[in-house]
C-alpha cells in the first residue's frame, strides 16, 4: 500500500507513515512498511511542490513551509523549492 500511494502523488516520509495509519496500520507496520520501500525522497518534495503550484499560488518561502508542514524537512523543501524554478 505504502508504494500504491508514492505511486499516485508525493508524500514526505512521515506523511506516508500517517497516511498509511490513517488506512488502519498500526505505527510500527506503518513505519515497516515505509522503511521497506525505495523512495527518493527529494523527488517526492518535487512531486508534492508542483502539485501544490498546479492549484495555489506560493512565495518561495510559503511553499517551503508548506512542504515542512507535510512532514519534510527544510532541506528538502528548499530544494524542492529550488527545482520548481521558485
Amino acid at each position: 500500500m505504502a508504494q500504491s500511494y508514492i505511486a499516485y502523488t508525493g508524500f514526505s516520509k512521515s506523511g506516508l507513515i500517517e497516511q498509511l495509519k490513517f488506512e488502519g496500520f498500526d505505527n510500527a507496520d506503518a513505519t515497516y512498511a515505509v522503511e521497506k520501500i525505495d523512495v527518493d525522497w527529494k523527488e517526492q518534495a518535487v512531486i508534492m511542490a508542483e502539485n501544490y503550484l498546479d492549484y495555489s499560488a506560493f512565495s518561495k518561502s510559503g511553499l517551503i513551509e508548506q512542504l515542512k508542514f507535510e512532514g519534510f524537512n527544510e532541506e528538502l523543501a528548499t530544494y524542492a523549492a529550488n527545482e520548481v524554478g521558485l
